[in-house]
């Protein structure tokens, strides 16, 4: 398991990192793009650093998609988007992602009080 530390701020190379990338994808193309999403999903499964990940889709807007993956670091991250199985095989797919930062470092949830 990670180390925790609170009140840091950026990323620091031996976190747990989150990356989101957010889809707009029409209903005619949702089952190919799935297929296409979950080729990249499992593509990137197989570089260093890969914790897990998965493949959703927004309840109230269908034609909202999500992939989101856990990475051992953002160095691990970065490198796996560098790589070159991953840009021939992934990043076409994954350039459709809504341009927005997608890398999060993750952060202790304070355990839940009991009364």
């Amino acid at each position: 398991m990670p180390s925790w530390h609170h009140g840091v701020r950026g990323f620091t190379y031996g976190r747990v990192v989150l990356a989101v990338c957010r889809f707009r994808v029409d209903d005619a193309e949702a089952p190919a793009f799935r297929d296409e999403l979950a080729a990249a999903l499992d593509l990137l499964a197989t570089r260093p650093g890969y914790v897990d990940g998965t493949i959703g889709r927004n309840m109230d807007d269908p034609e909202l998609w999500v992939l989101a993956t856990r990475w051992r670091n953002v160095g691990s991250y970065r490198r796996a988007l560098s790589s070159y199985d991953v840009k021939v095989g992934a990043v076409p797919v994954l350039s459709r992602a809504l341009n927005e930062p997608s890398a999060y470092e993750t952060l202790e949830v304070p355990a839940p009080r009991s009364h």
